[in-house]
């Protein structure tokens, strides 16, 4: 065990050796859709129903999407690398070659998703260098499939799991 955090990328890669999910953060900006790829996201509670995410204080699309009411997490799909990585590049159009449609919140719901999370905001908390955003779930639809998942840099789908031999 090492004698101590000397570095924040020594705690980045402590923590990406855990494998996250994939997902689109999106909210209808002031001037049109935007949004984000993010792999802060965790469920915080059923009852109520709350979701959480995290984004950083360097974001350049978080400044356009921090007041809207309302946002989706978008949670990705094996086949949807290339999404992925659209919505971490900086400066790229990210809805110009993206499938979307708006659903009941006015957020974008990505086509490449295979889980759709429609929340309204209710808190955020400033947290080093990221923000802490709770979100109510207003609504929550899917449909079948694999998700996208990062793990040490790098995204991967996730193979179909196999079931044990019966023994």
């Amino acid at each position: 065990m090492g004698s101590g955090l000397r570095e924040s990328d020594e705690l980045r890669g402590a923590f990406g050796r855990l494998a996250t999910g994939v997902c689109v953060v999106t909210a209808a900006g002031p001037d049109g859709p935007a949004g984000m790829t993010c792999n802060s996201v965790i469920s915080v509670s059923l009852e109520p129903p709350l979701v959480l995410f995290c984004p950083a204080k360097t974001s350049t699309t978080w400044p356009v999407m921090r007041e809207a009411a309302s946002f989706a997490i978008n949670i990705l799909g094996s086949d949807a690398g290339l999404t992925a990585r659209r919505f971490a590049t900086r400066g790229e159009d990210r809805f110009a070659s993206t499938s979307w449609s708006a659903g009941q919140t006015g957020a974008p719901l990505l086509t490449d998703a295979i889980v759709w999370v429609e929340c309204e905001t209710s808190a955020r908390h400033d947290c080093g260098d990221h923000e802490i955003v709770i979100g109510a779930v207003v609504s929550v639809d899917s449909r079948p499939g694999q998700p996208l998942v990062f793990h040490g840099g790098e995204l991967f789908g996730l193979a179909a799991a196999r079931k044990p031999p019966s023994r």
